[in-house]
């Protein structure tokens, strides 16, 4: 079969390569995937990279997140046991982890329901308890993590600020369904933040960018506001002012969602019949701004490596792309 592999760490675009391997046998509880699609995640150009907290050993095939097909034929979601990764036309998955994709969304939109929407309500419900009538602010809005906390928090009653980066991104905020849009390139965001909210600031903010977009963040949190950080796009992981939090009456939570598979696994299984109770009424549906073909997939990596997307890239066969 051919995956797409990474001999040596380093940038996607440079050190992934298409090349022709064995096909995966599974082990005991697993089961083999023909993949129908792979979501492109951050996480993908950390692992080439070498920074990601898991470092499978070389070589290894990116792709942390797939629609796949059973061999007796059901559709299912799942997350790749590496080092064979999803980018390739057949991965092996643990059999208790495999979920069943939602019949209202097709395989792109499947592929990326699973880590972004799962990350987004367990940092929006289980560390923030956001509640009907707050405000949530959502760094990198327009992004792949950030249009997942848009919906959720559009879901959960909250009035939702969008930070974008250019006019573009801009836009696509506001089509998710963002009530206030801050272009960070041309916008004060903690002025327009204080504005929107009549002084008082964000009850919750989603931060997945980390370095000044957590900086700010700490300039307009709300009286007993919490700040959930989600990841460190930016490359910059900031030092907070643990005496600022105190003296502001907020809190700074952390999300590490893979963790729930180890420590409280049911309750990522109750996540997904929820996600798809919102998805069947339309409550929430990715934003597949590029269905790209699986000859090009280590330009995609490349690129949402490199910041330039919207919404989510996910990887379909050669013929499928659009």
């Amino acid at each position: 079969m051919q995956a797409w592999q990474v001999h040596r760490n380093g940038e996607p675009g440079e050190v992934m390569r298409l090349e022709e391997v064995d096909r995966p046998t599974p082990g005991e509880g697993q089961l083999l995937l023909k993949v129908r699609a792979a979501n492109i995640n951050f996480p993908d150009a950390l692992l080439c990279r070498g920074q990601y907290q898991v470092r499978p050993p070389l070589p290894f095939t990116p792709g942390v997140e797939v629609c796949g097909e059973t061999e007796d034929g059901r559709r299912v979601i799942a997350n790749p046991v590496l080092p064979g990764g999803g980018l390739a036309e057949y991965v092996v998955a643990d059999a208790a982890a495999v979920l069943p994709a939602p019949e209202s969304l097709d395989d792109a939109e499947a592929a990326a329901l699973h880590i972004g929407y799962q990350t987004g309500w367990f940092g929006l419900h289980r560390r923030a308890a956001l509640k009907e009538g707050e405000t949530l602010l959502v760094h990198a809005a327009a992004g792949g993590v950030g249009s997942a906390a848009v919906q959720l928090g559009k879901a959960a009653g909250a009035r939702v600020i969008g930070v974008a980066g250019g006019v573009g991104k801009a836009a696509v905020a506001r089509e998710l369904g963002c009530d206030v849009v801050i272009d960070r390139n041309a916008d004060d965001i903690v002025a327009a933040v204080k504005e929107a909210t009549g002084g008082r600031g964000a009850d919750v903010i989603y931060d997945p960018v980390g370095g000044d977009a957590y900086a700010k963040s700490a300039k307009c949190v709300a009286f007993e506001g919490r700040i959930v950080v989600v990841g460190f796009a930016s490359g910059d992981i900031p030092a907070p002012a643990l005496n600022h939090a105190l003296v502001k009456n907020y809190s700074i939570m952390g999300l590490h969602w893979g963790l729930y598979a180890a420590k409280d696994p049911r309750s990522i299984g109750r996540c997904h019949e929820t996600l798809t109770e919102y998805a069947a009424k339309g409550l929430i549906k990715p934003l597949i701004s590029e269905r790209v073909a699986f000859k090009d997939a280590a330009g995609a990596v490349q690129r949402v490596a490199d910041g330039t997307t919207t919404g989510r890239l996910v990887v379909v066969p050669d013929g499928a792309a659009r």
